[in-house]
């Protein structure tokens, strides 16, 4: 079974985004007009990606109204489709931190004699709860995947006019920029049918910790060129990160990840 993971990994910009003040959870400020430009410059780049599933973080920056619902409603096949909303895909806590600027984050992490990143203030998120949340979450969208593939293997089977193999295949338009081939075809070069498209908008800190787990736990292929400061660094808002994940229906929890892109932002 294979499935494709197209993440957002960073809703548009908001004026805290701009003005470098953190946002966390318990401060949700709405895109500014940057901010909703770039959710209409990464809606037009994924038009011709047909998606099966969306999901997005339930924060106000990235649901309704925003990024989510700008990409899904500029989508030439699936303007209708549902976006689901999940908790499990907020921005990481910062706690006493939220609402105060990046500098005062660093200055607490160097009083406490730790470095930034992994550095968690008073009633925020340890990078080992954010990795949690997003293992639960990625298990779930693996599940959902094998489930999408069973049911369009009953449909295929059962229906000899089945649209499955007339389906108009999805473009992936950051493939040339990547340098990396598009997995769309097998070794007899015979059409390769993914068996979910799915969409996930988040935010930046959450993605890098997500992204953590696929390297460090899934031991998910890296591109090439792809360093190892360009994995630990924050996505650019709307930027763009494109997963392959093969599924074994027997051990569903040890897929194979390849990364084709991360953090692709011709669009912006």
């Amino acid at each position: 079974l294979f499935c494709f993971l197209s993440v957002i990994s960073f809703s548009g910009e908001t004026r805290y985004n701009k003005d470098k003040i953190l946002q966390g959870q318990g401060v949700d400020e709405p895109l500014s007009d940057t901010g909703f430009r770039q959710a209409d410059a990464a809606g037009v780049f994924l038009s011709n990606v047909k998606f099966t599933h969306a999901f997005s973080s339930d924060l106000l920056r990235a649901k309704q109204a925003s990024t989510a619902a700008t990409i899904i409603g500029k989508n030439r096949f699936c303007k209708d489709l549902e976006i689901k909303y999940d908790a499990r895909l907020r921005e990481r806590k910062y706690g006493v931190a939220e609402g105060k600027p990046l500098a005062d984050l660093k200055a607490m992490a160097k009083a406490a004699g730790e470095q930034c990143p992994s550095f968690t203030p008073s009633g925020g998120e340890t990078l080992n709860e954010v990795r949690e949340r997003a293992r639960d979450f990625f298990e779930f969208l693996c599940q959902l995947a094998v489930e999408a593939g069973q049911n369009k293997q009953v449909t295929h089977s059962g229906a000899s006019n089945s649209l499955g193999r007339s389906e108009v295949q999805s473009v992936f338009p950051w493939t040339d920029h990547c340098g990396e081939p598009e997995l769309n075809s097998d070794n007899n070069g015979a059409s390769k049918q993914l068996d979910a498209n799915i969409l996930v908008v988040s935010h930046g800190a959450y993605m890098r910790n997500w992204f953590v787990y696929f390297v460090s736990d899934l031991k998910c292929t890296l591109p090439t060129v792809l360093t190892k400061s360009q994995l630990s660094s924050v996505s650019p808002n709307t930027g763009v990160s494109h997963f392959v994940i093969k599924l074994d229906k027997e051990n569903i929890l040890r897929p194979e990840i390849n990364c084709v892109c991360l953090n692709q932002d011709s669009h912006l």
